[in-house]
């Protein structure tokens, strides 16, 4: 149980230290070892400079943490070949962490690029027939 509580702190602290900041390779290497994860951050950070993060709900089980959350921010680099639309992204994700020695060593992210896509005006919205 104590390892549980320790871990979603862990997870707390991670997203205080990033939330609106510069993710920069130092700061990342702070919490992870995961060096997939960090190229995703700094790419991220690249289009949406100092994203914010939000936690919605968490989960821990073992050496894992899964997060439903959403990260804001405004589009003011090139993202995927779009440039800049200074358009505002909050988008809606699921990861899995897992973390070893107080350091995230792997990770699982699923989130909705069609809703990224349709925020930044690169594609219509989805529409529900009736």
């Amino acid at each position: 149980m104590e390892n549980l509580k320790k871990n979603r702190e862990f997870i707390l602290r991670y997203y205080n230290a990033i939330s609106g900041e510069e993710k920069t390779q130092e700061l990342c290497e702070q919490f992870m070892d995961d060096e997939k994860l960090i190229e995703h951050i700094k790419f991220f950070d690249k289009a949406f400079p100092k994203y914010e993060l939000f936690i919605e709900e968490m989960v821990a089980e073992g050496n894992k943490v899964i997060v439903q959350g959403r990260a804001t921010g405004i589009h003011k680099g090139e993202f995927k070949g779009i440039p800049p639309t200074g358009g505002k992204m909050d988008l809606p994700f699921v990861i899995r962490y897992i973390i070893e020695n107080e350091k995230i060593t792997d990770m699982w992210l699923i989130a909705d690029q069609m809703i990224l896509m349709e925020q930044l005006g690169v594609m219509p919205e989805a529409t529900v027939a009736q």
